[in-house]
């Protein structure tokens, strides 16, 4: 009899063990894995073969921490020295919902960043897969097709946004820094995607404030952003992807738009190129426009075994709320990495990016920023970077702060997320 007890105790426990191992290791549907596995995904793959047995949550985190050394000069003025030293720890907190078959709802906070220490809702979405709330297979032909999302989130504007880095989430960017014109904003707004096949293609609009509020008469006009792409896996070893994006903004009279301004996390480049060192959007290019403005991404990838290429080819014009004078800004990437290893755990890259355009009227200005980058997924949740980085401004008048300016160095980067 005691032998009975303890079979069936054994049993019970396996039993447990199972349950539990199904709670925790079964991902969501239609969500992109928040460590290495959801490296080079690009909009969740969309699945309609999915079930539903109740309402399953999902509670994710990230945190990470920079050793920086960085040395910077400019020819106007004479620039605080950079000591070599740890920048605060970020850490981001998500709250992954499955609400019913084929709806999902999203949430990140961010505990702490460079701009806020405090905690705050960087923004969250519903996202709709299936009308199945409404009744059992409603336009499930249609379904197989389309997506929807709304809430105030990270809009949909090109491909890059998809590799960089999300505050304490870094998993996805080789790299330490982000994009030398970082397109990347947080609106309430509304999208709708259709696949068919390697086809993809967006529309969407949003409010146009980063800021919600419901003051103010007609100083900001909603904006629309559409996106078309092919992405083919052609074999085990070749990837294709290619897409094409828009943004449109009819004016903007408040901040200007937001779309290279509205990351509030900050720059992973701390205290560069500013004489207080109090700016946490240093290192970028951030042209923001009073008025109309229209922005165009070409975003190229290729994956041929461990090798990938990753490019960007950018163009934003718009008009200046005072003198409604048209300004340009281009802008110009290529990222080249190598991934090894029997997973692809280790990495090395480099990265090349560009920016020229009319800082005003009468002054054309040009960025150049060069990356050197290597990785180790210890595991798939911890992700260990090296980075050298150095950047040139050129052609700013005489007396600014950038004239003739250049910071360079490394950067050690640990980075967890689960």
């Amino acid at each position: 009899m005691a032998m009975g007890f303890q079979v069936q105790a054994q049993e019970v426990e396996v039993q447990e063990e199972e349950q539990t191992k199904t709670i925790w290791d079964r991902e969501l549907p239609n969500f992109r894995a928040p460590d290495q596995r959801g490296i080079n995904e690009f909009e969740p793959t969309k699945d309609t073969e999915t079930s539903f047995d109740g309402v399953q949550v999902r509670i994710g985190g990230a945190s990470t921490i920079q050793f920086q050394s960085l040395d910077q000069e400019s020819d106007a003025i004479a620039l605080p020295d950079l000591e070599g030293n740890f920048n605060l720890p970020t850490a981001n907190l998500d709250l992954d919902v499955l609400l019913y078959d084929g709806v999902r709802m999203h949430l990140r906070t961010y505990l702490s960043s460079q701009h806020h220490t405090e905690a705050y809702v960087k923004g969250g979405y519903i996202q709709i897969d299936k009308l199945d709330f409404i009744s059992e297979g409603f336009a499930a032909g249609l379904m197989d097709h389309m997506r929807i999302r709304i809430g105030h989130m990270e809009n949909n504007y090109g491909d890059a946004h998809f590799r960089r880095t999300d505050n304490a989430m870094a998993l996805y960017n080789p790299f330490v820094g982000n994009y030398l014109m970082d397109s990347f904003t947080t609106e309430v707004g509304a999208e709708v995607y259709m696949f068919n096949g390697p086809w993809l293609g967006m529309v969407g609009f949003t409010n146009g404030k980063l800021n919600q509020s419901t003051s103010g008469d007609g100083e900001t006009d909603p904006s629309f952003l559409a996106k078309l792409g092919y992405d083919n896996q052609f074999s085990d070893d070749f990837r294709f992807r290619l897409t094409g994006s828009l943004f449109y903004s009819g004016h903007n009279y408040g901040r200007g738009n937001y779309l290279y301004t509205g990351d509030r996390a900050g720059t992973r480049y701390y205290n560069v190129m500013n004489e207080e060192g109090g700016d946490f959007r240093a290192g970028r290019i951030s042209p923001s426009f009073k008025n109309e403005m229209t922005s165009f991404m070409i975003n190229p990838f290729i994956k041929y075994g461990g090798l990938e290429f990753f490019g960007i080819i950018e163009t934003i014009s718009g008009q200046n709320k005072d003198d409604n004078d048209t300004r340009t800004y281009n802008h110009y990437a290529g990222e080249l990495i190598y991934r090894f290893g029997a997973e692809e755990d280790f990495y090395l890259g480099g990265r090349y990016s560009t920016v020229d355009g009319e800082l005003d009227s009468t002054t054309d200005i040009s960025v150049n920023r060069f990356q050197l980058g290597a990785g180790w997924f210890m595991t798939k949740n911890i992700l260990a970077k090296l980075e050298y980085v150095t950047q040139d401004y050129n052609d700013y008048p005489v007396g600014n702060v950038l004239n003739g300016g250049n910071f360079n160095g490394i950067t050690l980067e640990a980075a967890i997320s689960f």
